[in-house]
């Protein structure tokens, strides 16, 4: 891949994740405070919705030069991403429990902060390499 490619990969896939952010929060705006649903109903319920907005996002732009099929790629996507939100919670629990440090200052930072940096590391690679090779291999349930 080429520095351009490279660049343009990362802008593309930086691009989704903020359009997916917006589509999550946004959800779980509407759904806490009009819809009346509980913190957890609606986190959940936002979190799918970016998911899917990501997903569609990337496979439609930033990763349309690859050809995957099938619900294999989306279930991939959503565990990477899943353990994506894994890695932001290990961070605020290892920095909020683990070492003492409990101010809003120090859960901001390390879970919206380091860990957020550490969850798109782990969602980009995971997504370049596990939803979308190009390496010219076709997603799907039967490999």
């Amino acid at each position: 891949m080429t520095l351009a490619g490279g660049r343009r990969e990362l802008l593309g896939f930086a691009s989704v994740g903020l359009l997916a952010y917006a589509a999550d929060l946004g959800l779980f705006t509407l759904l806490r405070g009009p819809a009346g649903l509980g913190p957890l109903t609606a986190k959940a319920l936002s979190f799918t919705a970016g998911c899917t907005v990501a997903y569609a996002g990337n496979a439609l732009g930033t990763y349309r030069h690859t050809r995957v099929r099938g619900l294999r790629p989306y279930a991939l996507f959503c565990a990477v991403n899943l353990a994506g939100a894994a890695v932001q919670l290990l961070c605020l629990a290892v920095s909020h429990y683990g070492l003492g440090l409990t101010s809003q200052r120090a859960d901001t930072v390390s879970g919206a902060g380091v860990g957020m940096a550490l969850a798109t590391i782990l969602r980009f690679w995971g997504t370049r390499t596990l939803v979308f090779p190009t390496g010219g291999r076709v997603g799907s349930w039967t490999g």
